[in-house]
């Protein structure tokens, strides 16, 4: 009988343990649409939140800057956000959407600073988990 109780109790402590990690693993931006998504991509980037990060790309996500030729895939990206957490750019920023057809969409998302300019270039596409942002193009007109 203690034997029957002990393993009830454990399948009911694993039963809600599961339950509860994977409320923490749901995608908090799944219902946004492609807007809000490039607005979190700007928020993230100019204030230094790594919060949502895991749920904004896409696995084959790429960086690309355009002025040095530099590309990153997800990993090198997230790893230099993650170094670089809190940090706030000094700039204005301003977003839009370009075009959006079906699954995709193209946003612009523009830093301005005291001396330059960063305009970044966001593909995003519509998955089963959300929209997310699969290429970032970074330019400095």
């Amino acid at each position: 009988m203690k034997t029957t109780i002990a393993t009830i109790a454990t399948l009911f402590t694993l039963a809600f343990g599961f339950h509860a990690s994977a409320k923490e693993t749901a995608n908090p931006l799944k219902k946004l649409d492609s807007k809000a998504i490039a607005l979190t991509y700007l928020q993230t980037i100019s204030t230094g939140n790594v919060l949502y990060n895991k749920h904004l790309y896409t696995n084959d996500f790429e960086y690309r800057n355009s002025s040095n030729d530099q590309v990153s895939n997800k990993t090198q990206y997230l790893r230099f956000l993650k170094e670089n957490k809190g940090l706030q750019y000094d700039c204005k920023t301003s977003y839009e959407i370009l075009d959006e057809a079906g699954n995709t969409a193209v946003g612009k998302a523009t830093m301005t600073f005291k001396n330059f300019t960063r305009i970044d270039y966001i593909t995003m596409l519509q998955t089963a988990d959300g929209w997310k942002v699969s290429k970032v193009v970074t330019t400095y007109p």
